[in-house]
């Protein structure tokens, strides 16, 4: 589960700093130059180096070379930073023009932009958003992605239930294949390693006869992928379903908006 999430600081100072609507009194800073982005930048420096655990404002406040009392008069604390954080990320993300495409490319590109956001920020993947930093950032992230899903003949509603599901597909790819590199890290050892030192101790204690189908597909499974998991193929196996799922919900929607006007000539019939 995550241990961090947005939307836990003050709101009216948070939602202030991310649309920058009111500068800090420059007075009371002893350093000039400092700002609430260089506090940022350097925040994310070190959650991209170090993990978000590493955050804190004494260690931003060294990496910049003041004191940490210094950084409470740009930002009140870890959890508005975290904000600040994640939206100046979503800021920075690459935004691919799908103009004329088809939509299920539109789709996939979103889906590519944000595993490539969590690719560049691995701890960002581990924030929970069900309560999202709404800033300028965020604001761009979800119109740009809606754009993928317009015109689709999708109700408004499930615009937004669409490119939820896809979010929250890539951000879980995200989470376990950075469990997964966590695993190899601690470990010392892939997944083959891993296995090789594993497997005789567990056949030895496995009856094969007792569990036949988990056996057999277990084994298929990991001859295929060379491991009992591989992210990368469950990343490109979910996309290909979640598009499927996407396609029969616009072609119902379709099919109810031809079907229309049979449906109102039979009711002013009767």
């Amino acid at each position: 589960m995550p241990t961090e999430r947005t939307s836990a600081g003050d709101p009216a100072r948070t939602l202030q700093l991310l649309w920058r609507r009111s500068a800090p009194d420059r007075r009371r800073g002893p350093r000039r130059g400092l700002s609430v982005d260089a506090v940022v930048e350097a925040a994310t420096a070190i959650a991209d180096a170090e993990g978000l655990d590493s955050v804190t404002m004494r260690r931003v406040a060294q990496e910049l070379g003041v004191v940490p009392m210094t950084l409470y008069t740009y930002v009140p604390g870890k959890a508005e930073l975290l904000d600040l954080m994640l939206d100046a990320a979503y800021a920075r993300m690459p935004r691919t023009d799908t103009t004329g495409q088809a939509w299920h490319r539109r789709v996939m590109a979103v889906a590519e932009e944000n595993k490539a956001l969590f690719e560049q920020h691995p701890w960002a993947a581990a924030v929970s958003t069900a309560r999202p930093p709404l800033g300028p950032g965020l604001m761009g992230k979800y119109e740009h992605e809606l754009s993928a899903l317009d015109g689709l003949g999708l109700s408004d509603v499930e615009m937004d239930d669409c490119l939820t599901y896809l979010l929250t597909f890539v951000q879980a790819c995200a989470r376990t294949a950075a469990d997964a590199r966590a695993a190899q890290h601690d470990s010392a050892m892939n997944d083959q390693q891993w296995w090789e030192v594993n497997a005789p101790p567990l056949a030895r204690v496995l009856d094969e006869n007792a569990y036949p189908t988990a056996v057999r597909v277990g084994a298929a499974a990991g001859a295929a992928h060379g491991s009992a998991y591989d992210p990368d193929h469950a990343y490109t196996f979910g996309l290909q379903r979640l598009l499927d799922a996407f396609t029969a919900l616009i072609d119902e929607g379709r099919s109810a908006d031809a079907n229309a006007p049979a449906r109102k000539r039979d009711a002013d019939a009767s």
